[in-house]
């Protein structure tokens, strides 16, 4: 049965009841879908008239989709088609009440639209671009009423995406910003205020990141699938960075990038040679049929094979026999690798410092393997015979016979050489010896045994029971029979295993908090608060949680000495923690572990 639009939409409280779209594109085509469903009277407008007549075909296609799935009414679909008129003349702006301009990023472009308008449109008419990388206050200081030019930046798909950034700069005046607000809300978007800076918070985030997986990829770390799969199964993320890219364009993203780069003069924001390379060579992404990735045809999201794509054979090296496991360790994470390795059928260790704290860590395990009973996802058998492979041990000299040991004792790194020194001892010839640390060269814990060549870094993430991920971490002496054997124990614990080399962060952590202190950033230098960051990453991003609420999830702490890590490892000024995380972490606010982080908890 069809939803019919609301009264709002119906009936437009907002003044703004007759807007303009300048530009018709993907974005200006989407965003009069929307504001003709909504009621308003929409005027396109492109210089191309074969651009007109595909952005008519494109709403009469998207409206009989929304039609099919029971979105709209036929009568409501003819009635939003009707609102719609289609031209080449600037001048029917004439009768708009708001003009939003999406026309190509270039100020050149842009000014001489906005000249033109200003002998077009009425003196109390909003002029609004819909820029992410150009300056709102430029585009202003050129108009002849600066006081009415502001930013209204939609996210592609207009329709479906709900953040709007509205965008203000010293020009604008209030009731303006507050009229478009308001027109924002009764399309049901969700507005966002912003000040004027290139990416303004959604893109001004995405997009360093973006290009520091760019740059990832570009210096050989890790392969395009692997820098993909990472950040999507690591951060829950819909898409991986390099194949956003290719879906934006990577000659957009260069774009944004310099502007921003010409801002802030960070090296963060200065854009990867190699989106230099693509745009120059054409290869711009999914428009083009290739960028990164490899596409079916231009326009197409089917990704195809290419000279990249990974072998689908075996590995040249055959892995070493795994039958037992050692896990070293106590905690959340030590216990929850155990559970996944039990599950998958291997008899496992679990040592701790003590033999209380080794029945603690399966008594835990019990419970864990309890609620899957009661969720269904596990029978009372099967949980009772995964819980029976687990021996709990008070000592390491318990992993005499293991074929694997895995240490996930505390981000300690003379800790973890003291452990890897009694694994040397205590572990048979021929054992696989792995840490999970997140952050500590892994050679320096290989350096404490006289093996080094069979040790290698298994990075599991939290809880290790849902994770799917593993980033597999080689040294420069590991074996490659060692790196064949944690793989094929990745299959079968039905784990994901990306590999990298060993340098700070990996690859989700490496990309994942340079994009969070950029957040705190934007709050320390009062640009945006802490619920329109999170919004904006949220809706504009994809993020299964804004930056703020996943900092006091992991932990301020945590997060500070990462952010440190990364720091000393990279020695980029960019990457230096933001001040007021340390100022919190040296408060005492760690996140939702203290009840108090950048955002104050209930206590339990």
């Amino acid at each position: 049965m069809a939803t019919p639009l609301s009264d709002t939409a119906l009936s437009p409280q907002s003044p703004l009841k007759t807007v303009a779209v300048v530009g018709l594109g993907t974005m200006g085509t989407g965003i009069t879908e929307v504001l003709a469903k909504a009621g308003r009277e929409v005027i396109g407008i492109d210089v191309s008239e074969a651009q007109t007549a595909k952005a008519v075909a494109t709403l009469e296609a998207a409206t009989a989709r929304a039609v099919a799935r029971g979105r709209l009414t036929e009568e409501e679909r003819t009635e939003a088609l009707a609102r719609v008129r289609t031209t080449t003349d600037l001048t029917a702006a004439a009768d708009a009440d708001l003009v939003i301009e999406v026309a190509p990023e270039s100020y050149e472009i842009k000014q001489q639209i906005f000249r033109e308008l200003d002998g077009i449109v009425r003196p109390e008419t909003i002029l609004a671009t819909g820029t992410n990388a150009l300056s709102v206050t430029r585009l202003a200081a050129d108009s002849a009423r600066p006081e009415r030019v502001l930013g209204l930046h939609f996210f592609n798909p207009a329709p479906a995406m709900r953040l709007v950034e509205v965008v203000s700069s010293v020009l604008t005046a209030p009731h303006n910003v507050a009229a478009v607000t308001d027109l924002a809300i009764e399309l049901d978007k969700e507005p966002v205020a912003v000040g004027d800076r290139p990416g303004f918070v959604a893109d001004g985030l995405l997009f360093g990141y973006l290009n520091q997986a760019a740059a990832m990829y570009e210096a050989r770390y890790a392969s395009r699938e692997d820098i993909d799969a990472a950040m999507r199964l690591g951060c829950g993320l819909p898409m991986g960075p390099l194949a956003l890219l290719d879906l934006i364009g990577v000659d957009t993203a260069r774009t944004v990038l310099e502007a921003m780069y010409a801002e802030s003069r960070d090296r963060l924001h200065a854009p990867a040679p190699i989106l230099k390379q693509l745009s120059e060579a054409g290869l711009t992404g999914r428009k083009s049929g290739r960028g990164f990735y490899t596409y079916e045809a231009p326009g197409s999201g089917t990704v195809v094979p290419d000279a990249l794509t990974p072998a689908t054979d075996g590995p040249l090296t055959s892995g070493r026999e795994i039958r037992s496991v050692g896990v070293a360790g106590s905690g959340t994470m030590a216990s929850g690798i155990a559970e996944v390795f039990a599950k998958a059928g291997y008899e496992v260790v679990l040592a701790a410092r003590s033999e209380e704290k080794a029945q603690a860590a399966k008594a835990r395990i019990g419970k864990s393997l309890s609620r899957s009973v009661d969720k269904g996802r596990l029978t009372a058998e099967a949980a009772a015979q995964t819980l029976d492979r687990i021996t709990p041990a008070g000592s390491y000299d318990a992993f005499a016979d293991v074929d694997l040991a895995v240490e996930a004792v505390a981000e300690d790194l003379e800790v973890k050489q003291q452990l890897f020194a009694t694994l040397d001892k205590v572990c048979k010839p021929g054992a696989v010896l792995a840490t999970t640390t997140s952050s500590l060269p892994v050679v320096a814990c290989a350096r404490a045994t006289s093996r080094p060549q069979d040790v290698i870094g298994m990075h599991f993430f939290n809880p290790a029971p849902a994770m799917k991920l593993v980033e597999v971490v080689r040294t420069v002496l590991t074996a490659e029979d060692v790196h064949a054997t944690v793989r094929e124990v990745c299959v079968r614990i039905k784990k994901h295993a990306v590999d990298c080399g060993d340098r700070a962060g990996f690859i989700v952590n490496a990309l994942l908090f340079p994009y969070l202190n950029n957040a705190i950033k934007m709050v320390q230098e009062h640009y945006a608060s802490l619920d329109d960051i999170d919004a904006a990453m949220r809706l504009g991003g994809g993020y299964p949680m804004g930056p703020f609420e996943l900092l006091d999830v992991v932990g301020l702490d945590v997060s500070l000495a990462i952010e440190k890590v990364l720091h000393r490892e990279f020695r980029d000024p960019g990457l230096a923690p933001a001040p007021l995380l340390e100022h919190l972490v040296a408060a005492g606010c760690l996140g939702r572990k203290t009840g108090r982080g950048f955002r104050e908890y209930a206590r339990r």
